[in-house]
C-alpha cells in the first residue's frame, strides 16, 4: 500500500529547507508552521482493495462521489475510523474549480471549529502536568478578556472551554470578520449584552473562547501554535497540521474556499482566534487526530486527559439544524467538545464553518468508529455523512442521509475550467 507521497517526501526534505521545497514557501518558518517530519503512522486505505471492514466501502464511495457532484460542492474529502483503524480514505471534486486541480488525500482543508477539540486536550494536557489549573479564575492570568460586570474574576478556564461565559451566541464574531483585533475585542466584551448570567447557561463563543490561547501560550512558555505543535500534532505524527492563512495559502496542494461552485477570497479572521479555528491539515492527519481522542494514543493522551476534556459539562441545545437536528438528543459541551445521543448511543466530537470550509468530526467512543470530513463549500448537507456512515455500521435502518430527491437544484453553476 502507498503512503501519502507528501508525508515521504516531507521526510526526505525536512532539515535541509525541505519545508519551503515542499510548500513552496521561501526560508524556514517557525515551527507552528512547519511540516513535522515523522513515518506516516499507517498505511493509507485510499483504493479500493484497501477498503476493509463491516461497511460497504464500494457503495459510501458511489454515495460520496454522487453528493461531490451537487451543483452546491466544490471538493470533499472522508475518512472512516472502524474499530480503532483507518479503514477508508475517499477524496472526491475539485480543490480548485477554476484550475480543476483535484483533491488528494493531501490536500489541506481548514477544521474550523473542529480546532476548539484540540484546545481543550491540550488545557487538559497540561492540567495533568499541573502546569494549568482549569479551576482557576481566568482573571488570575493576565488576558485581555473583560465580561460584563468583572465575570472574569469568578469565570474558570474550564468554563470559558465549555462557553459558559453567559455572553450572546458569537458575540462580537461579526466585528471580527471586519479585521478588528481579537485583544481588543476581548477587551470590550465588557459592554457586550448577556444571554444568561455568566456560569449558568451554554453559549457558544469564538473570540471569547481563544482567550485560552492567551493562557495556555503563558503556561507553555511559548506561542499558543507552538504549544499545539509540540505538545500533540509532533508527537501524534500529524506532519500537515499547522496554523496560518500563510502557511495554506503557500502549500502546493490546498483547497480554495468556493460559494455555489466559485473560488471565494480567503477570508484571514478567524486564523487570527487560533484556539477557536486555527487548525489547518490533510484528511489523513485529520483521522490521526479522531484516532487519538479515541484512547488510541495513550502515549500521548491519556485516559484520564480524555476523559476531562471530552466530559458534559453544560447542557445545550441540539446540534446543526432540520433533520439532523431533530435526529440528535441529550446535548451538552465538555472542553471544545461536544457530546449527543444518536439512536441509543452517545457520539462525540465537533463540526465547524469558516467562509468557504466546513469540517466535521464524529465517533462513537465505545465501538471506536467515527468519521472526519473536509469540503470547501459552503452546502451544510455532508454534515450528515458520518451519521449515514454510523448506521451502516452498526447495521442500522438507515435514515437516508444521501436521498437529496425532494431538494430542488439550484440555478445552473457555471462549468470549472
Amino acid at each position: 500500500m502507498r503512503r501519502i507521497f507528501a508525508l515521504l517526501l516531507a521526510l526526505a526534505l525536512l532539515g535541509t529547507g525541505g519545508y519551503a521545497a515542499l510548500h513552496g514557501i521561501p526560508g524556514r518558518p517557525p515551527a507552528a508552521q512547519m511540516a513535522l517530519a515523522s513515518p506516516a503512522p499507517y498505511d493509507v486505505p485510499d483504493t479500493p482493495a484497501e477498503w476493509r471492514g463491516r461497511i460497504d466501502y464500494r457503495a459510501l464511495d458511489r454515495d460520496l462521489a454522487a453528493l461531490s457532484l451537487r451543483p452546491e460542492m466544490a471538493g470533499l474529502a472522508v475518512a472512516v475510523v472502524e474499530d480503532g483503524r483507518l479503514s477508508f480514505v475517499g477524496t472526491y471534486g475539485a480543490a480548485d474549480r477554476s484550475t480543476g486541480a483535484p483533491v488528494t488525500p493531501s490536500t489541506l482543508f481548514r477544521w474550523a471549529s473542529v480546532s476548539k477539540t484540540a484546545t481543550g486536550i491540550l488545557a487538559a494536557k497540561l492540567a495533568a502536568d499541573g502546569t494549568v489549573d482549569l479551576a482557576r479564575p481566568v482573571a488570575s492570568w493576565p488576558t485581555s478578556l473583560r465580561l460584563p460586570g468583572g465575570a472574569e474574576a469568578q469565570l474558570t478556564l474550564a468554563q470559558i472551554l465549555s462557553q459558559q461565559t453567559g455572553l450572546t451566541e458569537h458575540a462580537y464574531d461579526e466585528k471580527l470578520e471586519e479585521g478588528q483585533n481579537p485583544a481588543q475585542l476581548r477587551a470590550s466584551l465588557a459592554a457586550a449584552p448577556l444571554q444568561c448570567p455568566p456560569g449558568t447557561c451554554y453559549t457558544y463563543q469564538n473570540i471569547a473562547f481563544d482567550t485560552a490561547s492567551e493562557i495556555i501560550a503563558q503556561a507553555a512558555g511559548t506561542s499558543f501554535d507552538e504549544a499545539m505543535i509540540v505538545r500533540l500534532f509532533r508527537p501524534l505524527g500529524m506532519t500537515s497540521a499547522g496554523f496560518g492563512m500563510a502557511r495554506l495559502t503557500g502549500a502546493r496542494d490546498w483547497a480554495r474556499p468556493h460559494n455555489m461552485g466559485t473560488v471565494r477570497e480567503v477570508k484571514e479572521a478567524y486564523w487570527r482566534v487560533p484556539a477557536a479555528a486555527g487548525i489547518d491539515s490533510n484528511i489523513v492527519d485529520f483521522a490521526t487526530w479522531m484516532r487519538a481522542a479515541m484512547g488510541l494514543r495513550p502515549d500521548v493522551l491519556s485516559a484520564p486527559v480524555l476523559q476531562s476534556a471530552m466530559q458534559p459539562r453544560v447542557a445545550t441545545a441540539r446540534p446543526y439544524g432540520g433533520v439532523l437536528r431533530q435526529a440528535l438528543s441529550d446535548a451538552h459541551y465538555g472542553l471544545g467538545w461536544r457530546s449527543f445521543a444518536y439512536r441509543g448511543r452517545t457520539l462525540s466530537g465537533h463540526s465547524g464553518a469558516v467562509a468557504g470550509y466546513r469540517a466535521s468530526m464524529i465517533f462513537d467512543p465505545a465501538s471506536r468508529t467515527g468519521v472526519v470530513v473536509m469540503w470547501n463549500s459552503n452546502w451544510g448537507v455532508p454534515f450528515r455523512i458520518p451519521f449515514a456512515v454510523l448506521d451502516r455500521y452498526h447495521r442500522e435502518a438507515e435514515t437516508n442521509w444521501f436521498d437529496l430527491s425532494d431538494m430542488p437544484l439550484p440555478n445552473a453553476l457555471p462549468p470549472a475550467n
